[in-house]
């Protein structure tokens, strides 16, 4: 599939995703959303996925200039169908993937920017990079799953801090308050995070997928069920060829080559 707003590379397990609207800091478009929900999509081969952004920007956030419906996203009800239609089911995909997601920060990461960034599994940020929700500036509110994935990350106060108050959270800090998993220095970031795109990607899939569903579980749901959803994957994950590999370099004192399967 052709793609205009993201670029899309195909590297054996990796994907690479990286929005391509540099000259807007790639602020999101409604279009560009359903690219990233395609490309999530159609993931064929691949066993884990890295995002980035083209330029000095991550993701600025939506792109108020552009019109998904038929209506300006910042006009009356243009906001919720965009959100709806386009928005939302982008950052769903990215959530409920079943293979590790990375993103690389390397810019600003603001509104449904910093949205996605937080949906990944790992989120690596540059020290130039900063987090933002500047909803309350132009008198909206967070949007894009970012109340549940800051509450969740940081805690009620610091998350509060971020979105009442509108204010920037470097990369330092980000990785301080835990909010992301590290920060790296500019020069380094793309390597970094695909040294460890690349070690997910040849890692036993379905071991990690499970992992990322029982973590789902253990977010929202009971002790009890996490005890239950870990025993089906476990049963899931015995069973596969990565699991055997996994015992059999065990006990030859090797490095496993896992294949996915």
């Amino acid at each position: 599939m052709s793609y205009e707003t993201i670029v899309v590379e195909n590297d054996g397990p990796l994907k690479t995703i990286t929005l391509n609207k540099p000259d807007r800091l790639n602020a999101m478009a409604p279009q560009m959303a359903d690219e990233i929900g395609e490309a999530f999509y159609d993931l064929g081969d691949a066993r884990a996925v890295l995002i980035t952004g083209e330029g000095k920007g991550f993701c600025s956030g939506a792109d108020l200039s552009a019109r998904g419906d038929g209506s300006a996203l910042g006009s009356k009800g243009g906001s919720h169908q965009a959100l709806q239609n386009h928005y939302n089911p982008a950052i769903n995909q990215v959530l409920r993937a079943p293979v590790p997601v990375i993103c690389a920060v390397n810019g600003p990461a603001a509104g449904v920017g910093c949205s996605l960034a937080l949906a990944a599994d790992f989120t690596i940020a540059a020290k130039r990079a900063y987090f933002l929700q500047a909803f309350v500036n132009i008198g909206l509110v967070p949007d894009g799953g970012s109340t549940w994935l800051l509450t969740r990350a940081i805690g009620r106060a610091r998350a509060t801090r971020m979105m009442m108050l509108g204010e920037k959270i470097g990369g330092e800090q980000a990785e301080e308050w835990g909010l992301i998993y590290k920060c790296v220095e500019d020069d380094a970031l793309i390597s970094e995070a695909r040294v460890l795109a690349e070690k997910l990607a040849n890692g036993p899939t379905l071991a990690l997928k499970t992992m990322k569903q029982n973590i789902a579980v253990a977010l929202d749901g009971t002790v009890q069920q996490v005890l239950v959803s870990e025993a089906e994957g476990q049963r899931l994950a015995g069973a596969s060829a990565d699991a055997m590999e996994g015992g059999m370099a065990f006990l030859q004192k090797r490095q496993a080559e896992f294949k996915g399967k």
